[in-house]
């Protein structure tokens, strides 16, 4: 009498189990790209909204009179994206100077809000 020949191979179990690790390593993966590159697109906005506030607030405070009260708002094209700039002119106590805030948007989405003072000269 033979015993038994031995079979080579893996058993359906440890094949499934096996695929079953090597889902849950990919989806992590596919999770931490994703995160990845919604923080790259996050920080690229922030970058071109900014230019965007700055060349604004710039424009007012080159201006050679002071800027009206009142709301006002500009578009921006900045690497390839468009972006609109509401700017926003409103008293302070004191009647020399005004404070100017700029609010940067992009698809309706707020991305960025910078202020500064402007006096006069």
């Amino acid at each position: 009498m033979r015993p038994f020949p031995r079979q080579l191979g893996f058993t359906l179990v440890e094949v499934l189990v096996a695929l079953g690790i090597v889902a849950i390593a990919l989806t992590a993966g596919l999770q931490a790209t994703t995160a990845l590159t919604r923080n790259a697109q996050r920080q690229l906005d922030l970058l071109l909204g900014q230019t965007c506030a700055e060349n604004e607030l710039i424009k007012v405070r080159l201006a050679r009179q002071m800027p009206g009260v009142g709301d006002s708002s500009v578009a921006c094209q900045q690497g390839g994206q468009l972006y609109s700039v509401s700017l926003s002119v409103r008293p302070t106590p004191n009647p020399n100077f005004l404070r100017v805030d700029a609010q940067v948007r992009h698809d309706e989405t707020p991305v960025l809000r910078l202020s500064t003072v402007v006096g006069r000269f």
